[in-house]
């Protein structure tokens, strides 16, 4: 794979890099403090104020989820609270990836690269690939010696 990779950069030049979105997938923490007006309660002169609590700020997150190359963002989405990262969920991911790269890129022979997670590795997943005819960059098995937690 490296060497008809190789080949492909030697032939194209650097327009080929253009032909590789990468995904990335990761929690993202967030809240909707109260504006000003929101917070206001009527009250008499001479009650106390009102206690405000404080939202903390991981009270919410969501999984953000983005497409980008070497000209920026291709395709962002956020999971839904409640959901998870499936194959088919991943699936109907890449089938919106693929129309917005035919209308923003105008690519037709795309090679994504991506973890090796499950959802991304599935029987499911590479025949959805296959038929969006998305190429996967294919992950070298693991060897100890080359753990980039040895650096």
């Amino acid at each position: 794979m490296c060497i008809q990779l190789l080949e492909r950069y030697n032939a194209e030049g650097e327009a080929f890099l253009l032909h590789i979105p990468t995904v990335d997938e990761s929690w993202v923490h967030h809240y909707n403090p109260e504006c000003k007006a929101q917070s206001m309660k009527y009250r008499h002169k001479t009650s106390p104020s009102p206690r405000k609590f404080k939202v903390v700020v991981s009270a919410r997150k969501v999984l953000f989820t983005v497409f980008y190359d070497m000209e920026g963002v291709v395709h962002m989405e956020f999971l839904e609270q409640g959901q998870t990262v499936n194959s088919e969920r991943y699936i109907s991911t890449f089938r919106a990836l693929k129309l917005r790269l035919r209308r923003v890129r105008r690519d037709k022979d795309s090679i994504l690269q991506h973890d090796n997670a499950h959802p991304h590795t599935s029987r499911q997943t590479q025949g959805a690939l296959k038929q969006l005819e998305l190429t996967a960059l294919p992950h070298p098995a693991y060897s100890a010696d080359l753990a980039s937690s040895d650096y």
